[in-house]
């Protein structure tokens, strides 16, 4: 068994831990902006194709205390670095260092490398490695002192499924879409309509879910070409993934997606298509304030324009005192809303059932939650 970890955005753990713990991982622990978890190489491959608000999967190789280079050093050289790295092993080393004594980031990375050569010289009986092998990626992280080495076994950023060639101007990731849809708590015998749907991530990841489409499956991972991991590992996880997914009309899916722009919407439409969803989601040139459904009841998730720049705060501002009108008469639905701009409930007209504090990427924002107000119509509400 290994020691691994789901890296992932804070405010999101408890979406991340949800879906591990529907993987059957082990001894999950959730901290800060992770879930460390144990497995094997099969829990690996399960979790880099399933995991929809997971960033990466890392193997942990090791933690300990580094108020030194010379820690830093030994800490390194102790781990067992043999049992994953072959001869020819690439193994490039990133890092970042947080409240640590140990603050050049530069530094630490050549002493982790350093240390590296080092073992493997001993085990080898190399003086020189070539890395023209499979690639290992090396993170050195030091937190409040403690260095954490992990080998990154995804390679690209989970959110990259395959189907986002070509994103619209403020796009959201792929996996925070994925967690707005699980902490709204939609599901799929109900409506769901994004305004501002641009490349069509939150329909299409809603879409996916419902289908039972894993997000990697049309991607490759980077543990796949270590010698050390089963090379038929991964064609059975993917084999059973693929038969997994249901047909459009097992999916019976209800989703809405409209923007105002026309070639954002041909774009979204095209992603759709190449992640395998195109006939569950309607798509629609519309402006927000004309959208509108025949579904008594619903949802609406979406991730409409922050007003960042001084010259657009105005128009954004505006944009939510008209989605607040325009929303109540979607009366028996429910709304969620993503924003960095703290003035949003002002403007909507209405304070938050729910407000829950996320990033989009390095941007905080906050994730506004309307529920169907008490004393209105609640048959078959969840």
């Amino acid at each position: 068994m290994m020691n691994l970890i789901a890296s992932t955005a804070f405010g999101i753990e408890s979406c991340a831990a949800y879906e591990l713990r529907r993987l059957n991982a082990g001894n999950l622990q959730t901290r800060n902006g992770r879930i460390d978890f144990t497995g094997d190489f099969e829990t690996v491959a399960k979790a880099n194709l399933w995991l929809r608000c997971v960033d990466r999967v890392y193997i942990n190789m090791g933690e300990f205390r580094a108020l030194s280079f010379e820690d830093l050093f030994q800490g390194t050289k102790q781990i067992p670095w043999e049992e994953f790295l072959p001869v020819d092993a690439c193994f490039p080393v990133t890092g970042k260092s947080v409240k640590s004594q140990l603050h050049s980031v530069p530094d630490c990375q050549a002493i982790v490398k350093k240390a590296i050569v080092e073992r493997l010289k001993s085990v080898y009986h190399k003086d020189w490695f070539e890395e023209n092998g499979p690639r290992f990626k090396i993170e050195v992280s030091l937190l409040n002192d403690t260095a954490l080495l992990t080998l990154d076994t995804s390679g690209a950023g989970l959110h990259k499924r395959g189907y986002r060639e070509i994103a619209s101007k403020a796009p959201i990731k792929e996996t925070l879409a994925c967690a707005l849809i699980d902490l709204s708590r939609w599901k799929p015998d109900r409506a769901l309509l994004d305004p501002f749907c641009g490349s069509g991530t939150i329909a299409i990841e809603a879409a996916m879910m419902c289908k039972k489409i894993a997000p990697g499956l049309n991607r490759s991972f980077d543990f796949e070409s270590w010698p050390c991991c089963d090379a038929g590992i991964m064609p059975r996880v993917r084999e059973e993934a693929q038969a997994a997914v249901k047909s459009d009309e097992e999916a019976g899916l209800r989703i809405y997606a409209s923007d105002i722009d026309y070639f954002v919407i041909k774009q979204a439409m095209e992603n759709a298509r190449l992640a395998g969803v195109d006939g569950c989601i309607h798509f629609q040139k519309l402006d927000y304030a004309s959208a509108s459904s025949r579904y008594q009841q619903g949802f609406v998730i979406t991730n409409p324009p922050y007003g960042e720049r001084l010259e657009d705060e105005s128009r954004a501002c505006a944009l939510y005192k008209g989605m607040g009108e325009h929303f109540k008469t979607l009366t028996d639905w429910s709304y969620f809303v993503i924003t960095s701009n703290k003035s949003f409930e002002k403007f909507f007209g209405r304070k938050a059932d729910r407000r829950r504090k996320l990033y989009n990427g390095r941007l905080e924002c906050c994730y506004y939650q309307y529920f169907k107000r008490p004393g209105e119509n609640s048959e078959n509400n969840d």
